[in-house]
C-alpha cells in the first residue's frame, strides 16, 4: 500500500513505509473521515502521535494547519522513517521527534498540552486501554478542549472506566474502529 499525504499543503507527497510488519499504515479512507469530522479544528492545533508509526497521521494533520506535532514511538525504525517522512514533506520545525516508551512518557509531567492525542498502538496487546488510563489520569496533556481519538480493530474495543474523559464518537471503517474522547 503506498502512504500519501491526501489533502492540505503537502498533499500528493508519498510517505516511506516503515520496513518489515511492525506498524499498520491506516487506509486513506480513514484518514479522510478522521480529518472530516475534526474538519477546521485542525488548524493551528498542537497533536500527540503516540504511536506514531510512519507519522502519517500527524503528518497529515500538519499539512492540514495544524501548528505542532510531536511524534514518538519505541523503535529506531520507525522514528527515522518519521524524520525522513518529516523532512520530505518540509515539516520538520513544526515537529518533535522522539524515541521511547509510551507509557513512561504519558505517566511523566505534561510538558505541553494537545488539543489531540492520537493512540494506533500495536493490534490485540490492549495497550490503548492502558494510555488511555494513563492519559485520564494524567489528563494535563490535554487542553481543557482536548480529544483523545483511539485507532483499533473493532474486536478489541471493550468499555473502559475513566473519569476526566468521555467517550463522544465512535466510527467503524471496515476492520478499523475510530473512538473519540473528551476531556469533561
Amino acid at each position: 500500500m503506498s502512504l500519501r499525504v491526501i489533502a492540505g499543503t503537502a498533499r500528493g507527497r508519498k510517505l516511506k513505509s516503515v520496513p518489515g510488519d511492525t506498524t499498520r499504515p491506516v487506509m486513506d479512507r480513514v484518514k479522510e473521515s478522521l480529518f472530516n469530522i475534526l474538519a477546521g479544528d485542525v488548524i493551528d492545533s498542537n497533536w500527540w502521535d503516540l504511536f506514531a508509526g510512519t507519522g502519517a497521521i500527524g503528518i497529515e494533520a500538519l499539512s492540514r494547519g495544524a501548528a505542532f506535532v510531536k511524534f514518538t514511538d519505541l523503535n529506531r525504525a520507525p522514528i527515522e522513517t518519521i524524520k525522513e517522512n518529516l523532512e520530505h514533506c518540509k515539516f520538520i520545525e513544526q515537529a518533535e521527534i522522539k524515541r521511547g516508551d509510551a507509557f513512561s512518557m504519558l505517566s511523566g509531567t505534561a510538558d505541553k498540552r494537545f488539543e489531540y492525542v492520537y493512540i494506533a498502538p500495536p493490534q490485540y496487546k490492549k495497550m490503548w486501554v492502558e494510555a488511555l488510563k494513563l492519559i485520564d489520569d494524567n489528563s494535563e496533556w490535554l487542553s481543557d478542549d482536548g480529544t483523545v481519538i483511539v485507532q483499533i480493530d473493532p474486536r478489541e474495543y471493550e468499555e473502559v472506566e475513566v473519569r476526566n474523559l468521555v467517550e463522544s464518537e465512535e466510527r467503524k471503517y471496515g476492520s478499523t474502529l475510530l473512538i473519540f474522547y473528551d476531556r469533561k
